[in-house]
């Protein structure tokens, strides 16, 4: 679907590999980082993508996150790879929610010259995590 900003696609991904390190230890928040693999479908096509996130985990059950994930697949049928930063917080129950933008200059193949910017909400318990992008291609 396009639009006056740019051509809207869903999809959903999964998780297939979590692994988390807590960096900090004592009382207050806690540092720790992540190597995530996630499989995409649907607009983006991305098996196995690579994911880095660090965490701030509050002493209530809360924090947030930063993070950044290489996509290689395609993108509405155009092969390609680009990266995207990802910023988001979580609830005390394990709900997140996430915006990530394009990083500039990371598209490669097809998708060079790539912008965009997307969101996802993830309902803890929920194996699937339904994400909405907005892109632009020159």
């Amino acid at each position: 679907m396009s639009s006056s900003n740019g051509t809207r696609i869903e999809g959903a991904f999964t998780f297939s590999d979590w692994k988390e390190e807590q960096l900090t230890e004592g009382p207050g928040p806690t540092l720790a980082r992540a190597h995530v693999t996630n499989h995409f479908s649907g607009g983006i096509e991305a098996p196995d993508s690579t994911c880095a996130y660090t965490f701030v985990y509050l002493e209530d059950g809360t924090g947030s996150f930063a993070g950044l994930q290489l996509l290689n697949g395609t993108l509405d049928g155009r092969e390609g790879a680009f990266t995207i930063e990802e910023r988001g917080t979580f609830t005390g129950q394990g709900n997140v929610r996430c915006s990530f933008e394009v990083v500039s200059g990371s598209g490669t193949g097809a998708l060079e010259g790539l912008s965009g910017r997307g969101s996802y909400v993830a309902l803890h318990g929920e194996p699937s995590v339904p994400y909405t992008f907005e892109y632009t291609l020159p």
